[in-house]
């Protein structure tokens, strides 16, 4: 039953971890328009400030990856790509109310944890500085195995960090190396003991499935491995296969990728095997343990999400993004940086900010983002409720997103969910195609074929 409605609902569609998606930001959007909305988030909701910092650098290229990217083999890149950091961060800060918390800080890449740690450290104190941190602030960094070691794990914890996602990817080692991704520094078991010994109260983990030489087998004992080590939260990312988008993609069809039907296997292997050890469904291949305030947070249709994942809706902020091609995901605005390295560089020392693209959001496209999140996050939307937090009346919310029962005929009649005129509820399995159900709340989605990848 799972696997046909999957098999049926496998089209291409946008991820929605944005509204309107990044395929809408264009390069009419300048810097100073970011300058503007920077200045004008300060009076919209949510006050709390979520900091993402992008490192594009990397000892080696994976195959796979779809990040932006550049080659570590240049210090004094290094050295001046950090300075603009720094640069860039004095110059938002100073636009932004002192009084205004920031309760997430998210690093990521590229591979954070592949630079000297003394570049961190500079970065997170200056942030120290110039902000005021929230007691309970989620503090986290996107980090290799390959390039980890334990006296780097004790340093970040000292530099304030609190969390750890481990991009593992697979344990097998023929599956590393035909995407050209290194192993482990030293045995996984062992990091993770170096994590929890270090304080570290959350650990996350990163796993691909539909990569060359992978099969339903060998998943699954990569899964088995995996809960063994009892990670908070647990992540199955399908590849995403773009090779228009990311040429170097087209060596993983050179060597041979799984076919649709054995990703699929893959999929729900490692979905049943982590519901059975306990694990909670989040959704979009996430997974979290019970006691993990992402899984409360779903209990309790307090989820959401943005570019740098899931977090609760307490705990959101707007996000402030630093460093090349860094999306800043503000109330009213997206702005994101130059993503190659040597001109952002040389746009921040020139004028403070990099924008290269970005988009200004309307109110209709507020209104859609609000329903898109909610059902998305929560499988859930009473559309009176939404309405009064929009400060508008049902009948316009329905307008603005075209609503029509009708759209929804063919999820209702595969038992997907439960809708009527006041709200709509989607059930376990439907949360497993809840792209495709977004997309019928989408009043604009247009869908090529070369423009997105599909939903599972």
């Amino acid at each position: 039953m799972i696997k046909d409605i999957i098999l049926k609902y496998n089209r291409p569609g946008p991820r929605y971890t944005s509204y309107p998606p990044a395929n809408f930001f264009h390069q009419e959007f300048k810097t100073e328009d970011y300058h503007r909305a920077l200045v004008q988030s300060n009076f919209e909701k949510p006050e709390n400030i979520s900091i993402y910092v992008h490192v594009p650098f990397c000892p080696k290229m994976c195959h796979f990856c779809g990040c932006n990217t550049d080659k570590l083999d240049n210090k004094e890149t290094l050295e001046r790509y950090f300075d603009s950091i720094l640069k860039e961060i004095n110059s938002v800060a100073g636009l932004l109310n002192k009084n205004r918390v920031v309760t997430q800080i998210h690093w990521g890449g590229g591979t954070p944890n592949s630079v000297p740690f003394k570049y961190i450290e500079k970065v997170m104190a200056r942030l120290q500085d110039l902000f005021k941190f929230s007691e309970k602030a989620e503090i986290a960094m996107e980090c290799s195995p390959a390039y980890l070691t334990k006296d780097y794990i004790f340093n970040l914890k000292k530099a304030g960090f609190n969390r750890i996602s481990l991009g593992i990817q697979d344990l097998k080692l023929d599956v590393l190396e035909a995407v050209n991704r290194s192993p482990a520094r030293y045995p996984i078991e062992e990091m993770v003991a170096d994590i929890r010994e270090a304080g570290f109260t959350g650990l996350n983990i990163d796993l691909i499935y539909g990569l060359p030489l992978q099969t339903k087998k060998s998943f699954l004992k990569t899964i088995k491995e995996i809960v063994k080590l009892k990670p908070n939260r647990l992540v199955t990312f399908s590849y995403a296969h773009v090779p228009w988008v990311k040429d170097s993609q087209n060596v993983l069809e050179k060597l041979g990728l799984p076919s649709p039907e054995d990703k699929l296997e893959m999929f729900l292997v490692a979905f049943n095997e982590l519901i059975e050890s306990g694990y909670i469904s989040i959704g979009m291949d996430h997974y979290a343990l019970p006691d993990d305030e992402l899984a409360f947070a779903k209990r309790e249709k307090l989820l959401h999400r943005n570019f740098q994942g899931y977090c609760t809706k307490e705990t959101t902020g707007q996000v402030y993004a630093f460093g090349s091609t860094g999306i800043s995901q503000l109330h009213g605005a997206y702005s994101q940086s130059i993503k190659n390295t040597s001109q952002y560089i040389k746009e921040i020392q020139e004028n403070n900010l990099a924008t290269e693209r970005g988009y200004q959001l309307t109110e209709k496209d507020i209104v859609v983002r609000k329903v898109i999140n909610e059902v998305m996050c929560n499988g859930f939307l009473n559309f009176s409720n939404c309405a009064s937090e929009l400060s508008i009346s049902v009948e316009k919310l329905k307008e603005i997103i075209k609503f029509d029962i009708a759209k929804f005929e063919e999820f209702k009649n595969d038992n997907l969910l439960e809708i009527s005129e006041e709200a709509i509820s989607i059930n376990e399995t439907g949360m497993m195609i809840v792209r495709n159900i977004a997309m019928a709340f989408d009043p604009d989605l247009a869908v090529n074929t070369n423009q997105y990848s599909k939903t599972i």
